[in-house]
C-alpha cells in the first residue's frame, strides 16, 4: 500500500494538480522500466498538469482524475467551495500560501462558511481536508479516495499493460475541461473505440462493501447500452464480484467522452465509497483489489 499512502499526502485540489503530477511523473521514471511494456510518455507544458501514457496499439484509454474537491480562500477569513466537498464544522484544512503553511478549521454551512486562522490568508489560496488515514483488515478510511484509488488503479494497470493509453486528467471535481483536449490529441494521435473510467462511486441502498466493483448503468448521463452488455458479459466472464449501478445523479470524466464529437464508448468502473467528499471517505479493501483485477482483465479482453 505504500504507492497508495504517498499518493494520499499529496494536495491536488481542482486547478493545482501540479504537486500530484510531478509525484506521479516521477513514479512513471522510476518504475516504468519494469513494466511489461515501455509506455510513450505525454506531459509537460502543452497539456498542462495532465499525463498521457500509450502503450502499444491502443484501442481502450482509462481516464482517471487527479483533482479533488477542496477550498478556495475568498476575504475576511471567507470559504468557496471547489467542486461538491460536504461543509462540516470543525474540518481541518490544510494549504500553504507565500507567507508559509496553513492549519486551521472550517466553520459555517453550505450557504457561507470560513475558516479561523490567525492572520488573513491570501485571497485564492486552495485549502483542503487535512489527511488522516486509517487501515484495517477490511477498510481503507481517508480524505481523497476519490479520485486517489482510481489513480491507483491506473499505475497497477500500467505494470501489465501491452495495448492502451492511461490517462491522468484534471479538473473533473469542478466541472471538467480537460478531456476535450486531451480526448482530441489521443484521437488525432492514436484513435479509441473504448473509454474506461477509473474514479469511485457512493455506496447507497443498491450498492453494498465487500460485493465487488461497481459497473455503472447510469449516473446523469447514460451510456451506450451494447457496450455495456459487452462490459457486463466480460465482467461475468472474469469470475470477479461486481455490482450494478443505476442513478439519477452524478458525473464523471464520461460526461466529457459523451459529450464529445467522437464516437467512443465509454462505461465507469469503480469501488464504492461511504461519506463522500468528506475527510472520511471509507472503502473495501476487498473491492478495490476486485478493481484493480477488473481492470486487468478488460484491457485484455476489448
Amino acid at each position: 500500500m505504500k504507492l497508495l499512502f504517498e499518493l494520499l499526502t499529496k494536495r491536488s485540489v481542482s486547478g493545482d494538480e501540479s504537486e500530484l503530477t510531478l509525484f506521479i511523473l516521477n513514479h512513471i521514471k522510476e518504475r516504468s522500466q519494469g513494466w511489461k511494456v515501455q509506455p510513450e510518455l505525454f506531459a509537460g507544458e502543452k497539456f498542462h498538469d495532465c499525463i498521457l501514457l500509450k502503450f502499444g496499439d491502443p484501442k481502450t484509454a482509462v481516464f482517471a482524475h487527479l483533482d479533488t474537491v477542496g477550498f478556495m480562500t475568498r476575504y475576511q477569513n471567507q470559504l468557496i467551495s471547489v467542486g461538491g466537498p460536504e461543509i462540516i464544522s470543525g474540518t481541518r484544512l490544510v494549504g500553504k500560501d507565500s507567507k508559509g503553511e496553513i492549519e486551521c478549521k472550517l466553520f459555517g454551512d453550505d450557504d457561507s462558511c470560513f475558516h479561523d486562522f490567525p492572520r488573513g490568508i491570501e485571497p485564492g489560496t486552495r485549502l483542503s481536508f487535512q489527511q488522516n488515514i486509517r487501515l484495517d483488515e477490511q477498510y481503507i478510511q481517508a480524505a481523497y479516495l476519490d479520485n486517489r484509488l482510481g489513480i491507483y488503479n491506473a499505475l497497477e494497470l500500467c505494470e501489465t499493460l501491452e495495448n492502451g493509453w492511461v490517462v491522468f486528467s484534471t479538473y473533473e471535481e469542478h466541472g471538467g475541461g480537460s478531456m476535450p483536449f486531451l480526448l482530441k490529441f489521443i484521437q488525432e494521435n492514436s484513435p479509441i473505440r473504448y473509454a474506461l473510467i477509473s474514479d469511485i462511486t457512493w455506496i447507497t441502498e443498491g450498492i453494498h462493501h465487500h460485493n465487488g466493483v461497481v459497473i455503472s448503468i447510469r449516473d446523469k448521463f447514460i451510456p451506450r447500452k451494447t457496450f455495456l452488455d459487452k462490459i457486463i458479459r466480460l465482467a461475468e466472464k472474469s469470475g470477479l464480484p461486481f455490482q450494478l449501478e443505476v442513478e439519477a445523479y452524478g458525473g464523471s470524466d464520461g460526461r466529457e467522452v459523451q459529450f464529445s464529437p467522437y464516437a467512443i464508448d465509454w462505461c465507469f468502473i469503480g469501488a464504492a465509497e461511504d461519506h463522500v467528499h468528506t475527510p472520511d471517505e471509507k472503502v473495501s479493501l476487498i473491492d478495490l483489489d476486485v478493481m484493480v483485477k477488473m481492470y486487468q482483465f478488460l484491457l485484455k479482453e476489448l
